[in-house]
């Protein structure tokens, strides 16, 4: 469906479950040069099981209209704005990599409004090769391939499907490039990441349980770089539960069932 958020259409994909104010609502947010689809199966299996999904495309990628954010905190604005502009009152935040960061700005805003935060693949500080950065705007498929390489820990899923996930991966790429060619959504997404100074001081202001799924042999976020998150969680006395997954950066497409599970019972946690 389409949102209004602050004067433009926001999509949300909802798992083909109608909204029902009377259900839980979870908001998933994508990364660099991704989609709502990363969260096919995830969004489809909680749609399924009681929550309101709201899996976006951010402002000025494919469906959504829009300027693309120039900032995570930009990003998380849009994010708040769409809980306002839906009344809801209270909402599971989930973001992988650039949306980890995303969501993590917005629940430190939100207060008690954010139930649990997913932090998937995430890191701070999250700096980008300035390589990469500059590929990402000069030659966009050189730096798409670079990307879509280190983020996998295999070309095909290791979960036996066949999914070739590193094709699948430059496939969905080119697609957002092509829905936005004045936007320039690849750099601007990588300069919000390297440029984002919030997340410590955003961490402690988090009021809700906090889950890091992350990838064991992810390169472009290696578990060690989300330790200061985890830390500063803990700090903030506010339960902490971490997932290590086999695989890379790309967790919901390596291994989308192991994603979803921690996904799935970390979302049945009761909250105050």
């Amino acid at each position: 469906m389409h949102v209004s958020v602050h004067g433009h259409d926001l999509y949300c994909y909802t798992g083909g479950k109608a909204f029902n104010p009377a259900q839980p609502t979870v908001v998933m947010v994508h990364g660099v040069l991704n989609d709502h689809s990363v969260w096919g199966l995830q969004s489809r299996y909680l749609a399924h099981h009681g929550w309101n999904v709201l899996a976006i495309d951010l402002p000025g990628h494919c469906r959504s209209a829009g300027p693309a954010p120039a900032s995570v905190e930009d990003a998380a604005t849009t994010v708040i704005g769409l809980l306002d502009a839906l009344g809801i009152a209270r909402a599971a935040l989930v973001g992988h990599s650039w949306g980890s960061l995303i969501v993590l700005e917005a629940a430190s805003r939100l207060g008690e409004r954010a139930s649990h935060l997913v932090l998937v693949g995430t890191a701070y500080p999250m700096k980008v090769s300035p390589a990469l950065i500059e590929a990402s705007q000069t030659a966009p498929e050189k730096a798409l391939r670079m990307v879509n390489v280190f983020s996998r820990s295999s070309l095909a899923s290791p979960s036996g499907a066949g999914y070739w996930v590193f094709g699948t991966g430059m496939a969905l790429g080119r697609r957002v490039l092509r829905s936005n060619p004045t936007g320039d959504v690849f750099h601007r997404g990588f300069v919000a990441c390297d440029r984002y100074a919030r997340g410590e001081e955003a961490m402690a202001q988090v009021r809700c349980p906090v889950l890091f799924a992350l990838g064991a042999h992810d390169q472009m976020t290696p578990p060690k770089a989300a330790q200061g998150l985890v830390q500063a969680a803990r700090q903030a006395g506010v339960p902490v539960q971490v997932a290590m997954l086999p695989v890379g950066h790309h967790q919901m497409t390596e291994a989308p069932e192991d994603t979803l599970f921690a996904i799935r019972d970390f979302l049945a946690r009761p909250v105050a």
